[in-house]
This record gives structure tokens, sequence and C-alpha cells, in this order.
């Protein structure tokens, strides 16, 4: 996992980038003279800012930064205000959590805010904190996002370069107008379940099955993709409460070094979050048990808690998922394969007519939205991946797609590079090329419909260009890894 390519290394950057703001916004709140609960609530603030916030663009990311208190301000003072009133505090979460889940509707933004909002309330009952600390808690935010900002969109600008690309929107449910929607019914009513359990297993600590079953549900699109993740999640926890016991229990919360190891845990959860949700998760649940012992309530029986009310949200996440408007694996995965199909078609036509001299086309914005289809498409068969699922004869279908799928990555990024050589162009050979791959994502997309015939090739100029040649070289790799996708795609409807 650590060995996973690192381009440009923006995974170092960015996780070196979180270290230093996190330990800003946590030295700046000590300075401040505030409370240890307020020190824990900006640090937490600050890793919200620059985990959450992605926006395609440096300045709507820091609108969105700009836009957080507006979500997390009401949500910590209805919170405190609600702390001695269970009934109401458990209804309250249960509409932060389905606000905040819907607002995924919006995009980035929205994704953004609904997180923060739902952790602003996680972190009271993480803090037990009472309406008495509410400005503290208030200022230390405030502290935090500014300390963020300062960093993130001042000295250490890296999305300036590097904008990160924007995230294809999930592929719309069957019977609810918007996906987004649809997952607001299934992660409220696995928090309610997480939260009628958890409150059984603990009054004191309920608040981690809530929060796991959250977790669950983001960048999720199915139900195996969401019982893959819950497993892992299960995995992640087990193992940072193994760290936690050799690691952190014998600290006893002496400062110094439990701050240094909560820098490598937050470092941690950066670099590992794109690669691995179970590393992840691992350095999550280690950096919590250090926490915990800055708190002075950490002990080997707290941890053993921690891991029965993860189990408690990934088992609310798996039932919600089963029986609350269910979408299954083969009907996300199908939905993300289709348009992957369709951008390679785009893909080929925008570099067809760049070839042919129009100046104006470009397939580099295909291209790259491609790549991140088929990062989907990669999440979506993880599930039938997975080395424990039984389903072998799916298995190896879903191994054939996706080996299919990079090979037409890979011939589509090789036709965009000698798209641009003009020597490439006037090749009446290429015209053909581009109309059999078009009829090939025809064939995989309408199946049993036919595609209007394709005009019959041209005669080929007489000398023939070495772009060219290229051109056609990747092309017809291209039709044969299209060809190649009927069958498992045939066999899977």
């Amino acid at each position: 996992m650590f060995m996973t390519p690192d381009p440009g290394r923006l995974r170092l950057r960015t996780s070196a980038r979180a270290v230093v703001g996190v330990g800003l916004a946590v030295t700046a709140t000590e300075l401040c003279g505030l409370s240890l609960a307020a020190s824990i609530t900006a640090g937490l603030a600050a890793m919200l800012a620059l985990f959450t916030v992605a926006d395609p663009t440096v300045r709507r990311q820091a609108g969105t930064t700009a836009l957080l208190p507006l979500a997390g301000f009401p949500v910590l003072a209805a919170a405190t205000a609600l702390h001695e009133l269970p009934l109401l505090r458990d209804a309250a979460f249960l509409a932060v959590v389905f606000c905040g889940v819907a607002a995924r509707r919006w995009g980035p933004r929205g994704n953004a805010l609904g997180i923060f909002a739902f952790m602003m309330f996680f972190a009271t009952q993480f803090l037990h904190a009472v309406p008495g600390q509410l400005p503290q808690l208030y200022a230390a935010v405030a502290i935090a996002l500014l300390a963020v900002a300062g960093v993130r969109f001042g000295a250490w600008c890296i999305e300036r370069h590097n904008p990160p690309p924007a995230a294809p929107a999930p592929p719309g449910g069957r019977r609810l107008a918007h996906p987004a929607t649809r997952q607001a019914f299934q992660a409220t009513a696995a928090c309610a379940f997480a939260l009628a359990v958890g409150q059984a297993l603990s009054d004191e600590r309920w608040y981690w099955a809530v929060g796991a079953a959250w977790w669950i549900f983001v960048n999720t699109a199915s139900r195996g993709e969401t019982l893959v993740r819950g497993l892992r999640r299960v995995v992640g926890t087990v193992c940072g409460i193994a760290a936690g016991l050799v690691v952190a229990v014998p600290l006893h919360g002496e400062p110094a070094p439990t701050v240094a190891l909560v820098a490598l845990c937050v470092f941690g959860i950066f670099y590992t979050a794109a690669p691995s949700y179970s590393w992840m998760m691992f350095f999550v649940t280690v950096m919590a048990a250090l926490l915990y012992g800055l708190m002075g309530v950490l002990h080997p029986g707290l941890l053993a808690l921690r891991l029965g009310q993860t189990a408690v949200g990934a088992l609310g996440a798996a039932l919600a998922v089963a029986l609350v408007l269910p979408i299954t694996t083969h009907a996300a995965t199908d939905a993300w394969i289709q348009r992957a199909l369709h951008c390679v078609r785009r893909c080929t036509a925008a570099a067809a007519r760049r070839l042919a001299g129009d100046a104006t086309a470009d397939p580099a914005p295909d291209v790259a939205e491609l790549e991140l289809l088929l990062a989907r498409v990669r999440l979506s068969l993880a599930p039938l991946l997975h080395p424990l699922s039984p389903l072998r004869a799916r298995k190896d279908r879903a191994r054939a797609v996706m080996v299919l799928l990079d090979d037409c990555a890979r011939q589509v990024r090789g036709l965009a590079e000698t798209a641009a050589d003009p020597d490439a162009s006037h090749d009446a050979r290429l015209t053909a090329a581009c109309q059999r791959v078009e009829a090939a994502v025809h064939r995989l997309t309408s199946p049993g419909r036919e595609p209007s015939p394709a005009s019959a090739a041209l005669a080929a100029d007489a000398h023939h260009h070495p772009g060219a040649e290229r051109a056609l070289a990747h092309l017809h790799g291209l039709e044969t890894a299209l060809t190649g996708l009927a069958a498992p795609l045939g066999a899977a409807r």
C-alpha cells in the first residue's frame, strides 16, 4: 500500500501539509489559552477542512472553507444545548445525518459541508461538551480554519498547480430521482440502528457506532461497495486497537510523545486514504486512543468498546443497504462501465477531429475523465474482486472487464498523444478506424441495436506518415479491447 504510485508526490505533499496545518491550528489554540477540549476541536476542524474540501478550483475551495462555520456553528450550538435531553439529541443527530448526506447532491461543496456538520455534532459527544463551553469551541473552530486557510491558500497552495480532478457524479438510482436522496435514507436508517444498539452497549460511547455507520457511506454507491467498506473499517479498527494497546496505553497521556504520535497519525490518515481505507482506519483508531490518553480516560476496556461500536455501525450499514432502497453491485457497476465506454467514444471522436485538422478539438479532458471513471469502476468491482468473494465466475468476468478497460485507457492515452502530432493528419484510414471503434462501443452500450453502417474506408494517402501509423496502431488496439469486452459484459447481463 505504501508503494502505490504517487505522481508528483502529491499525496506526500498533501500529507505533510496536513501535519503543518493541524499543528498550527492546535498551537494557535493553545497559545490563546483555550482548554484541551477546544484544542482537540481545533485539530479536528483543521483535519476536516484539509481532508473534505475538494472543489475543482482554488477559488471554490476557499469559498467552501469560508462556509464551513455556517454548517458547523449551528450544529455545535444544538448539540451542546441538547446534551442533557437524550431523545431530542438523538432526533437532532439523525436529522443532521439525513441533511448531511442529502447535501451531496450539490457536489464537492455539499459533501464537505455535510461532513463538517456531522463531525461537529460527533465532536460534542466525544468531548461531552456543554453550553458553557460553546464560546471556546467557536473560537477554536475559527482559529483552526484561519490557520488552515493560511497554510492551504497562502504558504503551501499545492492545488494552484495541481487542481484536483472533478469527481464524476454517481449514477442515478432506479427508485429516487437523485442518488444522494436514496443514500440519505440508507445512512439515516443505518445510523438509527447504530444509535439504538450503541446506546444499549454504552450510554457514554454510543457515538462511535453512529460515526462508523456514517463514514461507511462516504464515497460508496452500491450494496457491495458499502459491505466491503464496512469490512475494511472493522479490519483497520482491530489493527489500530492492537497498536493502541502497545503504544497509547503505556504512555498514560504524556504530552510530548503523544503529540508526536498524533502528528504521525495525521500524516498516515492523509497518506493512506486513497490507496487503503483499512490503513486509514488504523491511523484514525490509534489517534483516537492517543487523544483519549490525553483526556485521561484511556484503558484497554475502552478500546474493546470502540471495536464493538464499530462492528455495530458496520452491521447497521450492511442492513440498511440490503433493506432500504438497495442498489445492487451489478446495477452500479454496469452504470459506471457504460459511462466509461461512452467516454472512450468521446475521446476517440475528439482525437479523430484533431487528426483531421481541427485545432480546437482536444481529447485530453476526456482522457482525464476516463481515468476517474475507471477508478469508480474499479471501486465498484472491488466486492467481486475481493479475495473472500465466493462468486468465482463473476470474479473472473470482473477481472477480465477491468483488464480490458485498462487496456482501452492505455490505447486512448496513446491516441491522444499521437493526435497532437500534425504529421499524423490527413490519412483517410483513420476515419474508417474511428468509425469501427464507435461501432464497437455502440454494440456494447446498446446490445441488440445495430449502429448505422459506417462509411467505407477511403483510399489511403500514397505516403503514410509515422504519426498516422501510430494512431492506427492505437485504434486497432482499442478496437481489439472493445471487441474482447463483448464476452464478459454479455455474460454479466
